[in-house]
């Protein structure tokens, strides 16, 4: 898959995947700021932000404005927020590109922020935070990373909480977008049908307006754990949720596709360790998955399992020893176990390619976080490259007691019960 990287004047960075004979391409606008830039009396502010770009620009004042002038070409539109970046997109025919452009740029370089507009929205940002309160499914991995990450940003909900949210103004996204909204802290990406020439013209015409800004810097996480800790967040329910993780790596890490294998062997499909175990063997969950996540600066590998509430400390303690037995000597990974896990991966990488919207993120996130870019072909050359000897290595250094944590959603109150689990 061939990409080429530009600069505007402005400094402003586009990305374009052109892909031949596709009749449609998508347009990202990323923008390097989340929930982990803010301050506590503003958490919330970059989600905030994000659904008030969608209600109105300079050049179409009003929610309905912006909706009619992309329904007008069939266009799709979305947004999304993390704890480091924000993104906008629009994916369209590959001859509306132009209109495309403009729409998205407009949207989110002018937006009007309107005081009733924010007024209004305040409300569905608090149904959306109580919407994901009362969905286990959704709110564990924000216990988890309540927990993982207490004491810093990273710690802190995207979306926020009600009384953030409440007291946000006008102003506070003015000098928000202020400070982060520079073309330094942007990267444009477009995949589909549209040449490299195109993609640059189009951002040349459409965002050379942006200025340069200086950037306030996140605050690093220093881990300072020392023995393994249990969040519990009681919850009346006929289903216990927990995800047990190990505080781990950051984004682009030496190890990361190492990291990836032993991931996929844990947790990876329907043949993983875990998926046998946990599921099959003892029917002890519908669903359970190994995921590793990665910021700046941290990161951390951990297995999700929704679970028999009669049951917890079975599933708990099952989960557990498989995590520890590959870092030992009952762990034995079979070169055919570790073929599965690496053709598994670029398999899944590959599928998920098939779509613009994703390539957009495959090219943006790394660009935006890293400033160094790798091709598929790159990651898949990684991924064959890792032994069993790494994945055995890793999951050793990995795997320590000292970096384990439990969070827990669930009808328990004895914190203790789970803590003794992990001992």
């Amino acid at each position: 898959m061939k990409y080429k990287l530009s600069k505007l004047e402005n400094g402003l960075r586009v990305i374009c995947v052109p892909i031949p004979n596709m009749a449609s391409a998508t347009i990202t606008i990323w923008v390097g700021v989340g929930s982990r830039y803010e301050q506590a009396k503003i958490n919330g502010i970059s989600h905030f932000l994000e659904h008030m770009v969608f209600k109105g620009s300079r050049k179409r004042p009003s929610a309905k404005k912006i909706a009619e002038a992309i329904d007008a070409f069939g266009g799709e539109f979305n947004a999304s927020t993390s704890k480091e970046w924000t993104n906008f997109y629009i994916k369209s025919r590959k001859e509306k590109l132009d209109i495309a452009f403009d729409v998205l740029s407009d949207m989110v370089l002018n937006p009007i922020l309107k005081t009733e507009d924010i007024e209004r929205e305040k409300g569905v940002i608090i149904e959306e935070i109580g919407m994901y309160e009362d969905t286990p499914l959704m709110k564990i991995d924000d216990i988890f990373e309540n927990l993982i990450f207490s004491g810093n940003e990273l710690g802190w909900d995207i979306a926020g909480v009600p009384k953030t949210v409440r007291a946000t103004k006008k102003s506070d996204f003015e000098r928000y977008r202020s400070m982060h909204y520079g073309s330094n802290n942007i990267v444009v990406t477009v995949a589909g049908g549209i040449s490299e020439d195109s993609a640059h013209a189009l951002s040349e015409k459409y965002l050379s307006e942006l200025e340069n800004k200086k950037k306030r810097k996140e605050s690093n996480f220093i881990p300072k754990q020392k023995k393994p800790q249990v969040k519990l967040r009681e919850k009346k329910a006929e289903q216990a949720h927990f995800m047990l993780g190990f505080l781990g790596y950051p984004r682009g890490h030496k190890d990361r596709f190492t990291e990836a294998v032993l991931t996929t062997i844990l947790g990876g499909g329907m043949s993983s360790r875990l998926f046998i175990e946990v599921r099959e063997k003892r029917g002890l969950a519908y669903a359970v998955k190994t995921s590793s996540d990665h910021y700046i600066d941290t990161g951390y590998l951990a297995t999700y399992a929704g679970v028999d509430i009669k049951r917890i400390e079975e599933a708990v303690k099952v989960t557990l020893d498989e995590h520890y037995k590959i870092g030992g000597a009952k762990g034995k990974i079979s070169a055919k176990e570790l073929k599965k896990a690496k053709e598994y991966l670029k398999g899944h990488i590959a599928l998920n390619l098939e779509d613009t919207n994703n390539i957009n993120s495959f090219f943006g996130i790394r660009e935006l976080m890293l400033g160094k870019l790798e091709t598929p072909d790159d990651v898949y050359r990684g991924i064959d490259a890792v032994s069993i000897e790494d994945v055995y290595s890793f999951a050793k250094k990995m795997f320590a007691p000292e970096k384990l944590n439990l969070a827990i959603i669930g009808p328990y109150e004895d914190r203790g019960r789970f803590e003794r689990l992990l001992k």
